[in-house]
């Protein structure tokens, strides 16, 4: 490969005389790319087009340097034919020295060299941090697990840290016995554990009328996966004695600040719905609701209550501050749909993505992640041509109900302008909607529940960008 014959088209972009025999190399997209100061500016202040304007450049310019750094380690790995590599030929410090002992870090901590890929706020998108968001760097990610430590967080008031030998839940309304559990009483129940997605029902929020963030981590960051460990409600539910033929509801409380309360039917509660400490093997994190939290399968991550302090069975729903004034649907006559908290049917592709750049003409893995709260996905297609036309992804195990599911594509880049896209269909039929068949439904002023077709354009050098196809 290293004695092929490389060429420097106009376009940046490097050709081979196999191009279809090597992998394509892929420019990582760039991180943290506008200093603390004007982040905090953006959230006091809001976004102008003066700061609008600024943000952009900063990320072209970000890109840029990295392009930089790209072509020079490019140049450095092809070297001259035959002086060989001193990193292979050479002894290499860690092979020459003593390493750390055990427990060194008695809690383990991902390689310095990983730093960078974080979860991030986006500036301007609330009024205080309490308050926000921090997305999930999706593109830097493998297979379907959400590392516990890049789980993105949605607070209303910030989070806590609770002490769980004072943490208490409280189940009553229709019920038997009304009943207070400790931590220990709940840890002592029959447990099960469960790999499922959470969603944010604002996920995809900002891209409602055109593309306007960068990349896939503030278009889809609002994303998790993670194995949890709990009792599911129900066994709570007939300790206490529901009554489950009049009482067709529960709500949830949560413990922190906001007051957190959501709506959830009787027959989600008596199917899938779990009390949970526990994720990814440890307990739950302070910022995921430590130490006890709803997981409701399928839903808006919203009803996931974290800090659980209370549930009430009773007859109605309860039409909370945060099933009327949020978490509602804006339609294009005005009116506002409730309670659609199943996130449908979607998928993403999640490299190659926005802010990445791709460096040579070759193969290259399109992967990217599907997922639908009705069940299992079925299928995802990939179309390279803006969906002209679509080919089968191949779907990764496993392949579970209400789960993010991994796809794979093998893509040859021939270095001609592309539009990438992804189309997944669930075990329902329900195939995942184009932006024009979503607008023409819901409009372009809503907020939540966006579950359009994902486009990245791959211009002719390379770049790739967030763009809106119809």
């Amino acid at each position: 490969m290293l004695a092929d014959a490389t060429k420097r088209e106009e376009t940046g972009v490097s050709k081979t005389s196999d191009d279809k025999s090597r992998a394509g190399r892929l420019r990582r997209a760039p991180e943290n790319f506008i200093d603390g100061t004007f982040a905090a500016d953006v959230t006091r202040d809001g976004l102008n087009p003066s700061r609008r304007g600024f943000l952009q450049r900063s990320f072209l310019a970000a890109g840029a340097a990295l392009a930089g750094g790209a072509a020079f380690a490019a140049d450095a790995a092809n070297g001259v034919p035959g002086a060989g590599d001193p990193m292979i030929l050479e002894p290499r410090p860690w092979a020459t020295s003593l390493g750390q002992a055990v427990a060194a870090r008695p809690y383990g901590m991902p390689s310095k060299f990983e730093a960078n890929l974080q979860r991030r706020q986006s500036p301007g998108l609330t009024q205080t941090a309490q308050a926000s968001v921090a997305f999930t760097p999706l593109q830097g990610l493998f297979g379907i697990i959400t590392p516990s430590g890049l789980h993105f967080e949605r607070h209303h008031q910030g989070w806590q840290e609770i002490d769980p030998t004072q943490h208490r839940l409280m189940v009553h309304g229709l019920v038997r016995e009304a009943k207070v559990y400790t931590m220990d009483d709940i840890m002592r129940l029959p447990s099960v554990s469960r790999m499922h997605f959470i969603e944010c029902g604002a996920n995809t929020g900002m891209e409602w009328g055109n593309a306007a963030v960068p990349t896939v981590q503030y278009t889809h960051g609002m994303l998790s996966c993670c194995e949890f460990t709990g009792v599911p409600l129900s066994v709570l539910l007939d300790d206490v004695g529901a009554d489950t033929k009049k009482g067709q509801f529960v709500l949830a409380e949560g413990g922190d600040g906001s007051g957190m309360t959501r709506t959830i039917s009787m027959e989600a509660a008596l199917s899938d719905v779990l009390v949970a400490w526990g994720m990814n093997g440890e307990m739950l994190r302070p910022e995921n609701g430590y130490p006890l939290r709803l997981v409701v399968p399928g839903v808006q991550g919203v009803s996931w209550v974290k800090w659980l302090r209370r549930i009430k069975v009773g007859d109605a729903p309860w039409n909370t501050k945060d099933e009327t004034s949020h978490y509602v649907d804006l339609m294009p006559d005005g009116q506002h749909r409730q309670y659609t908290s199943i996130q449908e049917c979607k998928s993403v592709i999640t490299s190659p993505s926005g802010g990445q750049a791709l460096l040579d003409r070759g193969y290259f893995n399109v992967t990217g992640l599907a997922w639908s709260g009705r069940g299992r996905i079925k299928r995802v297609d990939v179309s390279t041509d803006g969906g002209k036309s679509w080919r089968a992804a191949r779907l990764e195990s496993p392949v579970l109900p209400k789960c993010l599911t991994r796809f794979n594509f093998d893509w040859q880049w021939d270095g001609s302008p592309a539009l990438l896209q992804s189309r997944a269909v669930d075990e329902t039929g329900f195939v995942q909607p184009r932006y024009r068949q979503l607008r023409e439904v819901r409009g372009t002023k809503s907020i939540y529940h966006n579950n359009a077709i994902q486009t990245w354009q791959v211009a002719a050098n390379g770049e790739v960008t967030n763009v809106h196809v119809d």
